[in-house]
């Protein structure tokens, strides 16, 4: 997710000149929950690379209703209901040409590895938890990421170690 993030800001960024915020709303799957190891650190360093504030906002579970992306979900298993998706290819086309709200997606193939298992130990994440502000009650459904704050506590970790 990270890796399309910046894909997508590396080419638009010039577009929003003013945004110094993100908001990601997300569904606390296991590939980007606030427990994960590796998104963490990777969000937390595009934060500090393009110095924008990112929060992330996670739907609870069984809510899928609020989230947008599951009706482009429906949408496109409409799109290529009853057809055959034996290659890439055909699975590429039908995202490509399926619509919403009148709207083709942006559809790109990632073909980067990611490799199951990797995380970062306890020691490291604990480092990466003093970059992020968690909400109390709401610490897995809220986080908020400051560069500064990671600039700060990243180069205060280098000094001691």
């Amino acid at each position: 997710m990270v890796d399309c993030l910046e894909d997508y800001w590396i080419k638009n960024s010039t577009r929003f000149p003013l945004v110094t915020k993100i908001v990601l709303n997300q569904d606390n799957g296991p590939e980007c929950s606030s427990n994960r190891t590796q998104y963490i650190k990777r969000i937390v360093e595009f934060s500090m690379r393009y110095n924008l504030e990112i929060e992330l906002a996670y739907y609870p579970p069984y809510h899928s209703k609020y989230n947008p992306i599951e009706r482009v979900w429906g949408v496109l298993e409409q799109h290529w209901n009853g057809d055959i998706l034996d290659s890439r290819e055909t699975v590429l086309k039908f995202a490509k040409t399926m619509t919403w709200k009148g709207n083709n997606p942006t559809v790109k193939l990632v073909e980067k590895p990611y490799y199951s298992g990797v995380k970062l130990t306890k020691t490291e994440m604990s480092i990466y938890e003093k970059c992020i502000k968690r909400h109390p009650g709401l610490e897995k459904w809220s986080v908020q990421i400051s560069p500064e704050r990671c600039r700060q506590v990243l180069s205060k970790e280098k000094a001691t170690s």
